[in-house]
């Protein structure tokens, strides 16, 4: 049984920017490091968008950046200043192909294609099962999303961010190339948080997107209507798709860290790291990651890792009014939205702003809907 320093139980997101940076900070060249996932990333499945107002690590495969984007209810149309922020997004094959590449030069750490089946902290070290062979570690990182934590619950809101895209080529111009959509309220809302999210590749082609912020998936057929009455909207009639994406992603303020041990660390969705509010993966696996790298070199109890802020009580106030009222998701974010300045909104939701920043965003939403659940979770906590 072959013993590593360090194993991540799935190559997700979260394990692939924390091994990738164990690599590019060279003070982890003695450690043995394996990765264990039953894909072989190599394929386009996903991609992933956030906002930036610097120079990221990634910008050499970011496949399209943008400058503005526009916001859409069934009231008006905002344009968006995001007053030197970038929409960015990257390629899930980019984005392996970039860590791969790296991890590769690397002979301490290696990957295997297996499926993890079970892992278990002895307290001196993790045995760790997989359908071929077992290893032993002395330390994991866990990026396995086990659903059943969090549904098998009722304290904490389980939402989900679900969608299915179409990337589409049209016969004729109908695409902004310059400013993609962000949340197009103007759909029928059918008692849920719903919208349209337009990334425009030219002016012929982009991925259209149905996305709802709520807890029950939805029929394929539903979503791709949807679409297609979307794109009939905007007058195209003759149109080819080249590709679908799919997706639902938890939206929860489940406290994942308290099943973290002393040498087990839940990482990614599996830990929490998803942006509860909005479903935003990318952004706090990149500062996530950064700052388990760091723990890295001072600590060794995964415990004391998780720092709980006041952010994740903001997403907590959201997501149960989300939860108790679905319906009230087009007015939350039209009223963040409402001016067209969206940067304020982008460094909150970084969680990067003050305290005072924080009232300034939280003031513009909606108080009775926030005061009331304020309420409801001050007394439940």
């Amino acid at each position: 049984m072959k013993h590593y320093n360090y194993i991540f139980a799935g190559a997700g997101l979260a394990s692939l920017m924390t091994a990738y940076r164990i690599a590019v900070s060279g003070n982890f060249k003695e450690k043995s490091i394996l990765l264990i996932d039953t894909d072989a990333k190599k394929t386009n499945d996903r991609t992933w968008c956030f906002w930036e107002k610097n120079e990221g690590f990634t910008d050499e495969i970011v496949y399209r950046k943008w400058s503005t984007a526009l916001f859409a209810n069934n009231k008006k149309r905002i344009d968006l200043e995001f007053n030197g922020y970038q929409y960015k997004m990257i390629r899930g094959a980019d984005f392996y192909n970039f860590v791969f590449a790296e991890l590769q030069k690397h002979p301490n750490i290696e990957f295997v294609q297996q499926k993890v089946v079970d892992f278990v902290d002895s307290g001196f070290n993790v045995l760790v099962k997989t359908e071929a062979e077992n290893y032993t570690a002395s330390k994991l990182f866990n990026n396995i999303y086990n659903p059943s934590l969090a549904a098998s619950q009722k304290k904490y809101p389980v939402l989900q961010q679900h969608f299915i895209g179409w990337h589409v080529k049209t016969t004729e111009p109908v695409f902004n190339a310059e400013k993609p959509v962000f949340m197009d309220f103007s759909i029928p809302q059918k008692g849920n948080t719903r919208f349209m999210y337009v990334l425009p590749f030219s002016n012929k082609e982009a991925i259209v997107e149905y996305t709802l912020f709520s807890a029950d998936l939805l029929a394929d057929a539903e979503y791709e209507q949807a679409i297609e009455d979307y794109l009939k909207n905007l007058g195209i009639s003759s149109y080819e798709i080249i590709a679908e994406e799919r997706g639902s992603i938890p939206m929860t303020s489940y406290p994942f860290w308290k099943h973290n041990t002393k040498n087990i660390l839940n990482i990614g969705t599996a830990g929490g790291w998803t942006k509860a509010s909005t479903g935003y993966t990318f952004k706090n696996a990149d500062r996530l990651s950064a700052k388990l790298v760091q723990f890295l070199s001072t600590g060794s109890d995964f415990t004391k890792f998780h720092k709980k802020s006041r952010f994740w009580f903001y997403d907590l106030l959201l997501l149960d009014i989300l939860d108790r009222t679905n319906q009230n998701g087009s007015q939350i974010f039209s009223a963040m939205f409402k001016t067209g300045k969206a940067a304020p909104i982008f460094k909150f939701l970084d969680e990067e702003t003050t305290f005072s920043e924080d009232i300034g965003v939280i003031s513009k939403c909606p108080k009775g809907l926030f005061l009331a659940s304020l309420f409801r979770r001050s007394v439940n906590l």
